[in-house]
């Protein structure tokens, strides 16, 4: 595919996963954000699904890691190998970034993690790199007004972190990063089926049970009673150590996250109590947009709107705010230096 010349490049480098999108072509990588790499001969092996396919599978020889944990760079090598992977993935061997790219981070990270990323992606050569605040990204990727007057609420559920933030006049007025998301919740997924079950999952088992029967509140029928839905969720079995299939409800999944939804509906009320008055009065009226792939999780939008008393809507493309944000973004970069030096203050 050669170079991308003149091209604007958005990049999610995010915990669960990686999104790239480039201008004029959409997105063009989806992958999960592992790599799996031969350390007696020091080659990559694998990224994305084909590495995460290997986890927990792996002989010693073999490290198949999540370089990123709660939202940062935690084996910044690592890391910097994946990315590259994935860019000549897309670009061919010989390829080079002679483009802009822009990158989004969770608000809460330090300028040193910031830093950290600005170097993975400097390495492969383009020709500037901005990094912007994830929840302002999701914001412009979900077409929200963020140069308004009218105050506008983001909530981005991602893998590692939880990004709230009320935005106005192109700039963050107050905001909440929890390092808490989709993988504390595959956790308590985890933790529960252990305590009550005697069974140990892996990570991947306790995702798709999250998938499949997750909930933040039960579905009900036209009579008013609980859906029950179930899957199967195989591990070992603590007491025999010998394999063994259950069956897991939706009703274990609402007890399992219960605490996880509290902390995402607690981040959200202290993050409207850190706003003025005038722009908390403008969030009441006109509610919050959730976004990111864990604010897919069954009825967790009717439960902040229970707990909170506002609307909530569904972004459009949920697992892809972040992305097509920063790739838009970067078609104003004057406008675009501005979000960046208002979220620094």
């Amino acid at each position: 595919m050669g170079s991308f010349f003149g091209t604007n490049i958005g990049v999610d480098l995010g915990t669960a996963n990686t999104l790239i999108s480039v201008d004029g072509k959409g997105i063009v990588l989806n992958e999960p954000s592992v790599i799996a790499k031969d350390t007696d001969r020091d080659v990559v092996l694998a990224v994305g699904q084909s590495a995460k396919d290997m986890l927990g599978k792996a002989p010693a020889h073999i490290r198949v890691v999540k370089p990123l944990e709660e939202g940062v760079i935690s084996d910044f090598d690592m890391a910097a190998d994946m990315l590259a992977t994935f860019f000549k993935q897309m670009m061919g061997q010989r390829g080079k970034i002679k483009a802009r790219v822009a990158i989004g981070v969770p608000s809460g990270v330090t300028e040193v993690e910031k830093r950290a990323v600005e170097e993975v992606v400097t390495n492969l050569g383009p020709k500037e790199v901005y990094i912007l605040e994830e929840p302002m990204a999701a914001a412009i990727g979900a077409g929200m007004d963020v140069d308004g007057t009218t105050g506008c609420m983001i909530v981005d559920i991602g893998g590692g972190t939880t990004d709230i933030a009320i935005i106005t006049l192109g700039g963050v007025v107050s905001s909440n990063s929890i390092r808490y998301a989709g993988d504390k919740f595959n956790d308590a997924v985890m933790q529960f089926v252990k305590r009550k079950y005697s069974l140990l999952i892996g990570t991947k088992t306790a995702e798709k049970l999250k998938k499949e029967v997750g909930c933040a509140m039960a579905d009900l029928d036209e009579n008013g009673n609980e859906i029950i839905y179930t899957a199967k969720a195989s591990g070992r079995d603590i007491i025999s150590g010998l394999p063994k299939t259950i069956d897991v409800t939706s009703r274990d999944l609402e007890e399992a996250l219960a605490e996880s939804v509290d902390v995402v509906v607690d981040g959200i009320k202290a993050t409207i109590e850190k706003a003025p008055p005038e722009i908390a009065a403008d969030v009441a009226e006109n509610g919050l947009v959730l976004s990111g792939g864990s604010s897919l999780l069954r009825n967790l939008d009717k439960v902040i709107t229970k707990r909170t008393g506002m609307q909530v809507t569904m972004a459009e493309n949920p697992l892809e705010g972040v992305v097509l944000g920063a790739a838009k973004a970067l078609e104003d970069v004057e406008k675009l230096k501005i979000y960046i030096k208002k979220s620094r203050r």
